[in-house]
């Protein structure tokens, strides 16, 4: 098995032991368990000396009687003791796993959007299996061997040592040469795994590559120039396997001769030193049984050596997503929950007056000021970079009142979603500023200010639940009756009465039973049920037919009324109503009006609305 090396062994060893504090009881019962069973081991092989000397040579068949129920009993002592430390250190590997998944699930929610732009999903989903699994099993299975292989070998060699130094000094040579052997074999091996795992890697991307791409191979044609590529990959797999493979049992056989090796030779040393009278009969019969099992902690610590490397560089991978600063927030605005009293001032609302009025709250040497939320987003002067290098906004300045309707239309690359994100403060601006109801978004909290935007992305995700989950999404405490109302008003509710279980259909699959209007037609509802007072349209009606579309547009008056609403459309018959409509080319305004001034200029604008109504 080829694994990537940790970088740093001890660090991340001592990081994972760190998780073994709730369960250092259980593991302090595992070290004697594993004593026992390790001294139990050590301790039947020697007592085969007086077992052979004192009872088998002199025929004293009862002592010998008694001796095998005596051990007998070391080795049942031996057995239980590895049963409970086995299962212990299970418990102690899930738990662990348990811990480590949980903390690494949490600081993800903590993470900044720009960290998971420079990480694919493939990537995060790894380190919550394939690494978390490595981290488990290497804690169940391998530490315990590896550590019992090494107690083995040392005890073994102190017993071979007292039993006869000469015999030791013979098999200590072999075993030197054993182990030089095999780590200049494992080495040579590794090259060669490690060369079968990157062209495993690349046919397995390449066959997922074929499979989501099959329709486009079968509309062109290049069904064999495919197969032609896959037998090529495919056939470079094989060649690097079978050396990879051949290596390995070359390896495994000539550790295995060689461990026979060591014990014929033992054997035919001892039975010269026997005939001489330098070496009792039962001394050289523990001997030989010491010999014999000397090879076995060797290939264990040669095999589960790499997997707890494997298991330390897994537990790396992890710890570096741990170590990730988390998203910044030094926001002190939160948006409270406003009544009127009867002068008509407003105040905070208690548990027992909730209302569905919002306010900002903003702290202030003796009291809060509470700033009714409106929805007044300006832009003051913006200029933004992802990289810090390459600008995508430059010199932005723009406003939104409430009520009003902004529609932002470029071509792709042109800011037009960067200016959305940067709303919802998913990334800070540079330079300039950005203000909501008069107050300056960096001072909001995040949390606050997300709540107060509904948004409507292009690329839909729905979660697996019911189609009144996903809608109550938008607003978990929300009632039946106000998802149906809201699913009514973005035009869903036909279609969802017309499932097998309405309401209670279970989506799954990131909604792969829903085609892709529908899908936006609950993502739209989910917006709706969340009421917010600014509402974010990012491609909203991309993928909707022109029925759908139509039905959306009536119940959209209703959903705008009273807010502020961004729309980003490529189809410019969606933003024809828009109080203002911003045109943006490499990250800068060029055109701003309503529909009609932008047509009179003819410009960038009449040019992609006359561009767009020839495509219809």
């Amino acid at each position: 098995m080829a694994f990537q090396k940790p970088k740093n062994v001890g660090a991340t060893a001592r990081r994972i032991l760190a998780y073994f504090g709730s369960s250092k009881y259980a593991f302090i019962a595992v070290c004697i368990m594993l004593i026992v069973s390790t001294g139990s081991a050590l301790t039947a092989s020697y007592f085969l000396k007086p077992l052979v000397n004192n009872y088998i040579l002199p025929g004293n068949f009862k002592g010998l009687a008694r001796a095998l129920v005596f051990l007998a009993a070391i080795y049942l002592v031996g057995v239980i003791a590895s049963y409970f430390q086995g299962r212990i250190m299970v418990m102690i590997g899930q738990r662990t796993a348990n811990l480590m998944r949980r903390n690494l699930f949490e600081k993800m929610q903590d993470l900044p959007l720009r960290f998971f732009d420079t990480h694919t999903h493939g990537e995060l989903m790894s380190r919550f299996t394939n690494d978390i699994d490595n981290v488990e099993l290497a804690i169940e299975h391998s530490v315990i061997s590896l550590i019992s292989s090494v107690l083995i070998f040392v005890g073994t060699l102190v017993m071979m040592l007292i039993l006869s130094p000469i015999l030791f000094a013979i098999t200590a040579a072999i075993l030197a040469f054993m182990i030089l052997l095999s780590t200049v074999l494992t080495r040579k091996s590794t090259v060669y795994f490690r060369a079968q795992q990157s062209d495993l890697g690349d046919l397995d991307g390449f066959v997922e590559e074929m499979v989501n791409g099959l329709r486009v191979i079968k509309v062109f044609g290049h069904e064999q120039v495919a197969s032609s590529e896959f037998s090529g990959l495919n056939e470079k797999l094989r060649s690097s396997a079978t050396t990879a493979t051949f290596l390995s049992g070359v390896v495994m056989a000539i550790m295995g001769n060689l461990g026979r090796i060591c014990y014929a030779t033992a054997a035919i040393v001892g039975g010269i030193l026997a005939v001489a009278g330098r070496l009792d009969t039962g001394s050289l019969v523990a001997f030989l049984q010491y010999s014999y099992q000397i090879a076995q902690p060797i290939n264990q610590v040669t095999n589960q050596l790499s997997v707890i490397l494997a298991a330390l560089a897994g537990a790396e991978r992890i710890f570096e997503v741990m170590d990730q600063e988390p998203e910044v927030d030094n926001g002190t605005v939160t948006l409270v929950n406003i009544t009127h009293t009867e002068d008509g001032a407003i105040v905070e609302a208690s548990e027992d007056t909730k209302t569905n009025e919002w306010a900002w709250s903003i702290p202030g040497d003796h009291a809060h000021t509470l700033v009714p939320l409106k929805g007044d987003v300006r832009f003051d002067h913006v200029t933004f970079s992802y990289d810090g290098v390459t600008p995508v906004l430059k010199d932005i300045s723009l406003y939104a009142k409430p009520g009003q309707t902004i529609a932002f239309v470029g071509s792709t690359g042109a800011g037009k979603t960067t200016i959305t994100n940067l709303i919802n403060r998913f990334y800070d601006v540079q330079e300039g500023t950005i203000t909501y109801d008069g107050i300056d978004v960096k001072t909001i909290h995040k949390k606050d200010l997300r709540r107060s935007l509904g948004m409507v992305l292009q690329d839909t995700h729905l979660f697996t639940g019911t189609v009144m989950d996903n809608i109550r999404y938008g607003r978990l405490h929300a009632t039946d009756d106000e998802c149906r109302l809201a699913a009514q008003r973005a035009s869903a509710d036909s279609f969802i009465r017309r499932l097998p279980q309405g309401y209670d259909t279970v989506i799954t699959g990131d909604g792969g039973n829903l085609s892709q209007g529908q899908r936006q037609l609950l993502a739209i509802a989910r917006a709706y049920v969340a009421d917010p007072p600014v509402l974010i349209l990012d491609e909203a009606t991309s993928s909707i037919d022109t029925r759908t579309e139509h039905l959306i547009e009536q119940g959209m008056d209703a959903l705008m009324e009273g807010r502020t609403v961004f729309v980003i459309a490529h189809r410019l018959s969606t933003v024809r109503d828009a109080k203002a409509i911003i045109v943006l080319e490499h990250g800068e305004i060029i055109e701003r009006g309503n529909h009609d001034s932008l047509l009179a200029e003819r410009g960038r604008y009449y040019q992609l609305y006359t561009g767009q109504l020839a495509l219809e």
